[in-house]
C-alpha cells in the first residue's frame, strides 16, 4: 500500500500544492518554516481524520480562508482508493473515500494505517500517563474496530457519571441509582478494553526490545510495562470500592482511564534516568515497534511518517535506521530534514529508490 498523489487546498501554510510520490522513500527538504512537518500531517489526517499536531479542525485553516481539503490517491491491495478530507469553519468535518461519505469517520480508522514519528513523541515519556493511553489508544484502535467503539462507549459513560458526581455535590444530595446507570455502561467496554491493552503489551514488548537492540547497537536494557488498577480485581468490585471515594472527589477515580504503560531503561523510569539520546532512541524503536505491530496484524504495510528524526542522533545511529526502515519489511516512507545534500548522501548508500522534494 502506498500514497500515490496528494493535493493540498489552504491547508495550514499551503494555498494550494500537488504532489506525485514513489513507492518506496519520499524526502521534503527545506528550511525551517517551509511546510516539511505539514505534508507529513496533511498524510496523517487522510489515515486518523485528524492532525497528528493540533486536534482543533478549524486551526488547521490557512489564515484568512474558510475551509481546507486534502485528497490523496493510494494503492491498496491493487486497488486504487481516493480519500477526501475537508473542514469548512463551524461546519462538520467530512471524510470521503471514492466520493462516497462516512457516516462515522470510525469507519475510515485502520484502513490506511499510518505511524508518525516526531520531535514530539518525546511528550510520551515527560507528559502524563493520558498521553501513553493515547498513544495505546492509536496503536490498538487502526487494527481492532471494537476497541475504538469501546473507546468510544467508555469516555461517554465516564463523562455522563463525572457529570452527574459534580452536580451531586453541587445540590448536596447524592444518587446511587442514577449513578450505577453510567457505571454500568463503563464496566463492560473497560473490561475489553483492559485486555486489549494487556495483549498489546505483552506482544507489543518483544519487539519493541529488538528495535531498541538494533538502534542502540545494544548499548542500552529497556523494556515496557502495563500499570492498571483493573491487576488488582475485576472492574465491577474496583468500582464498588470507589463510589464513596468519588462522591468526595466528585470525579471517577477507578477505571482504565487512570491506566498507564511505563517506560523503562535498565528496569528504571524513562523519565527520571534517561538521558536526551536515550529518550530519542527509546522513542524511535517504540514508534519502529508500531509499525511492526500493527503490519502484522492488518496485512498492511503502514505508510511510515519520520519527521526530524536525525536531529540529535549520532551519525552511526542515523546509518542504523536508514538501514533498517530501507529494508523491504518497511514500505512507503517520509522523511523530513533541512538538508537535501544530508539526504541524498545518505539515502544513496541504502541503493533503494528515493525521490527528494525540495520546499
Amino acid at each position: 500500500m502506498y500514497l500515490k498523489s496528494l493535493s493540498l487546498v489552504n491547508f495550514k501554510n499551503f494555498g494550494q500544492a500537488e504532489y506525485e510520490f514513489g513507492s518506496r522513500i519520499n524526502c521534503f527538504a527545506g528550511n525551517n518554516g517551509v511546510g516539511k512537518t505539514n505534508l507529513l500531517d496533511a498524510i496523517h489526517y487522510l489515515s486518523l481524520c485528524k492532525s497528528f499536531f493540533n486536534p482543533v479542525d478549524s486551526q488547521n485553516i490557512r489564515h484568512d480562508e474558510n475551509f481546507f481539503v486534502i485528497q490523496g490517491s493510494y494503492i491498496r491491495d491493487g486497488d486504487e482508493e481516493n480519500i477526501y478530507c475537508g473542514v469548512k469553519r463551524n461546519t462538520k468535518k467530512q471524510f470521503r473515500r471514492n466520493r462516497k461519505d462516512y457516516q462515522k469517520l470510525s469507519d475510515h480508522i485502520g484502513l490506511i494505517p499510518v505511524v508518525m514519528v516526531s520531535p514530539g513523541d518525546s511528550v510520551l515519556i515527560t507528559g502524563g500517563s493520558d498521553e501513553r493511553r493515547k498513544f495505546m489508544n492509536g496503536v490498538i484502535s487502526q487494527f481492532d474496530r471494537q476497541y475504538l467503539e469501546d473507546m468510544i462507549a467508555y469516555n461517554h459513560a465516564l463523562a455522563q457519571r463525572n457529570v452527574l458526581l459534580k452536580d451531586f455535590a453541587r445540590k448536596g444530595c447524592f444518587d446511587r441509582d442514577s449513578l450505577d446507570i453510567w457505571t454500568e455502561q463503563m464496566i463492560a467496554p473497560g473490561e475489553r478494553i483492559y485486555k486489549s491493552r494487556l495483549s498489546f503489551v505483552e506482544k507489543m514488548t518483544p519487539v519493541f526490545m529488538h528495535f531498541h537492540e538494533h538502534v542502540s547497537l545494544g548499548r542500552e536494557e529497556a523494556g515496557l510495562s502495563y500499570a492498571s488498577q483493573l491487576h488488582e480485581g475485576g472492574f465491577s468490585g474496583l468500582m464498588e470500592q470507589a463510589v464513596e471515594k468519588d462522591r468526595i472527589m466528585q470525579h471517577s477515580t477507578c477505571g482504565i482511564h487512570k491506566d498507564d504503560l511505563e517506560l523503562l531503561i535498565g528496569g528504571f523510569p524513562m523519565k527520571r534516568n534517561g538521558s536526551q539520546g536515550q529518550q530519542k532512541t527509546y522513542l524511535l524503536a517504540l514508534k519502529l515497534a508500531q509499525f511492526a505491530f500493527i503490519r502484522d496484524l492488518s496485512g498492511f504495510h503502514p505508510i511510515l511518517l519520520l519527521d526530524d528524526i536525525f536531529d540529535k542522533l549520532d551519525r552511526s545511529r542515523v546509518a542504523q535506521i536508514i538501514s533498517l526502515v530501507s529494508e523491504n519489511n518497511f514500505g512507503q516512507i517520509f522523511i523530513t530534514d533541512t538538508s537535501s545534500e544530508r539526504l541524498d548522501t545518505i539515502l544513496k548508500d541504502t541503493g533503494r529508490e528515493f525521490k527528494i522534494f525540495q520546499l
